[in-house]
């Protein structure tokens, strides 16, 4: 076994069916006065249950959330959690929701308690992003890591199924990246396979039967296991793609993630033998990059990125992005060969087979 570091990230993670029921117990734990409970404009309705939870513990609602985090919201949800004293946030939601906390807690230090309802997994993470002038930045830093996670998958069952599958899949797409990041180990590796098999097994019966509350259940552990995965090591050329369409074309992040993801996994196969080894073994195929496109559009997922926004003559500007200050990635990133994974991914072909 080859030498490697792992750094085990602190959190506290309280998870089954019900356990939304425990909120108020472990905001108590943390010694919280006042938490504010941060939604998107759709989800106010379960932020405000999460705030009658809290009782005298709510500091109120901010509801203003959005994908990609920009700059603007962000200083205006910083400004509402000052105003009103709060000592902490609770995010309800997905991604965008918990990105918003991540960003309140960049500038204030303020603890984050997160109570998912999709398999974005950013929630497992010290990953933060945020979006100003067309760009997205990102960056890492243990204080935006939620201090404790509520995973619920009662939370989950309202979840629709074109939402549930390409969310699922941008967990996977966490766990792809992270068993060839530069920092991968054997302890990741382990969970990150393990979570693309369990939300593999368990997203075409979401999909298929929305009230299964034990299929919702494999999915969200997947998803946790997906976000711990890539919280503990570093981000490559799939998110570096992802960021670019969404912070720069304002693409819907787990779509994105679900178009791009085939793509990405046939440009490194030949260079990544342990992702190849391991998603072969978690999805039963030889063939991982067409298993995860089948996979995908199986759940009726969009494959195609003209399908959700993309046009064609920003590819160019796209690829260039994209190869500017490029993450660490096994196989080196050309503009040529991005430009081209980028034509795939817009015309939403099925990779090739190795």
């Amino acid at each position: 076994m080859r030498a490697f570091a792992y750094e085990a990230l602190p959190g506290r993670v309280v998870f089954g069916v019900g356990s939304l029921d425990r909120l108020a117990e472990e905001v108590e734990r943390l010694g919280v006065a006042k938490a504010l409970v941060l939604s998107t404009p759709q989800q106010r309705e379960q932020a405000e249950d999460v705030a009658a939870r809290l009782g005298a513990r709510s500091a109120g609602v901010f509801d203003k959330a959005e994908m990609h985090v920009p700059v603007e919201v962000a200083r205006a949800a910083r400004d509402e959690a000052k105003r009103l004293g709060a000592d902490a946030c609770v995010a309800v939601g997905g991604g965008s929701t918990t990105g918003l906390g991540k960003a309140i807690a960049l500038e204030f230090g303020l603890p984050i308690i997160a109570v998912p309802t999709t398999y974005a997994g950013s929630e497992m993470t010290p990953i933060w992003g945020l979006t100003e002038d067309g760009i997205k930045k990102t960056g890492r830093d243990p204080k935006v890591l939620p201090t404790t996670v509520v995973y619920d998958p009662n939370l989950t069952l309202t979840l629709p199924d074109f939402i549930a599958g390409p969310s699922g899949m941008n967990a996977i797409a966490h766990c792809v990246e992270a068993i060839y990041s530069e920092t991968a180990n054997p302890i990741i590796s382990m969970m990150a396979e393990e979570g693309v098999r369990a939300l593999a097994r368990a997203l075409p019966v979401v999909v298929r039967e929305p009230g299964n509350i034990e299929a919702r259940s494999d999915a969200l552990y997947g998803a946790y296991l997906s976000g711990a995965s890539l919280g503990a090591v570093g981000m490559a050329l799939h998110h570096k793609l992802c960021h670019t369409l969404g912070g720069s074309f304002n693409l819907p992040h787990a779509e994105t993630h679900t178009a791009v993801i085939p793509h990405v996994t046939a440009y490194n196969a030949a260079a990544a033998p342990e992702m190849v080894e391991r998603m072969s073994r978690a999805l039963g195929t030889d063939d991982p990059a067409g298993a995860l496109f089948d996979l995908a559009k199986s759940l009726g997922a969009k494959m195609a990125l003209s399908e959700i926004g993309m046009k064609e003559e920003d590819l160019d500007r796209a690829a260039d992005i994209a190869t500017q200050n490029p993450y660490f990635n096994p196989r080196p990133v050309t503009r040529d060969g991005i430009r081209a994974l980028l034509d795939d991914a817009f015309h939403g072909r099925r990779p090739a087979a190795a």
